[in-house]
């Protein structure tokens, strides 16, 4: 095995044509066989998709509620060009936004006793 790396090593050094063709072959390969697997794994059985609602764990069931009303939450503002930089704001705080569907966060109160302030006041 180690003679045969080495061997791929010194051709791909060597040979321009031989490195593009490896390279192909390692990428390419993968892909083919991925889609493959995705293909013959992915089934459209009705039956079998109508047990797994069936057998569904509430929270599950809830999750995919709750996750369905947010995207539409989010879709409908973003077709009425709703402001939607609190969303950004809280994400970059660390923070999510839950509140009442279709009611939007009021605008983040400055804070009054920053560091700056703090240095003006001395």
């Amino acid at each position: 095995m180690v003679m045969a790396w080495k061997w791929i090593v010194r051709r791909t050094r060597e040979s321009k044509p031989f490195f593009l063709a490896f390279a192909t072959i390692c990428a390419v390969v993968p892909g083919v066989i991925g889609y493959g697997v995705m293909q013959l794994t992915n089934t459209r059985n009705e039956q079998l998709e109508s047990h797994l609602r069936r057998s569904a764990r509430p929270e599950s069931l809830m999750m995919g509620q709750v996750n369905k009303e947010r995207l539409a939450e989010y879709l409908g503002e973003l077709q009425r060009k709703e402001d939607t930089n609190d969303r950004y704001v809280a994400a970059l705080r660390g923070e999510t936004l839950t509140r009442k569907p279709y009611v939007r966060i009021q605008p983040i109160p400055e804070q009054t006793d920053t560091k700056a302030d703090k240095e003006q006041k001395k």
